[in-house]
């Protein structure tokens, strides 16, 4: 069961994956065909499930603490916001592949250092963090580089 769970959250983060490259590439023909182009840019992906019991209310209310986090967060040299990009919504694929995923969230950062002051120190994010506790029952996260394989 385990190793079932294993690959169905394995073909998630692969469809993940592939539909951000599909949405970030343009329609034409002659450019799919391109080499991919390299960025320092840092796409920085979220997936949770929240707990079955879980208050509506407290989850729309964590959704919206965390959109607002590319505002709320701040550079601790430039004193502005560092976040390029933050989408994110509630699950409502067809395909029955969620693996008990319900949110997902798309961060983007104009460098891996800016991600990594996010991720370990912004004292933002750790509380935004420190809120989910009790609430959220799984978390994926994935970060990569557009073009770096």
């Amino acid at each position: 069961m385990a190793r079932s769970q294993n690959i169905v959250a394995s073909v998630l983060i692969f469809l993940t994956l592939f539909l951000i490259a599909s949405l970030s590439t343009s329609n034409d023909y002659v450019s799919f065909r391109a080499a991919p182009t390299t960025t320092t840019t840092v796409t920085h992906t979220v997936l949770f499930q929240f707990k079955a019991d879980a208050n509506p209310e407290h989850v729309h209310a964590a959704c919206a603490r965390f959109l607002s986090l590319k505002d709320a967060c701040i550079h601790p040299t430039t004193q502005t916001p560092y976040i390029t990009s933050l989408q994110g919504g509630k699950d409502n694929s067809a395909e029955g592949r969620q693996n008990g995923i319900t949110h997902g969230f798309i961060v983007e950062f104009a460098s891996a250092e800016d991600r990594d002051y996010y991720v370990g120190t912004d004292p933002i994010h750790q509380a935004f963090v420190k809120s989910l506790d009790g609430l959220v029952e799984k978390a994926i996260v994935i970060d990569f580089r557009n073009g770096v394989y």
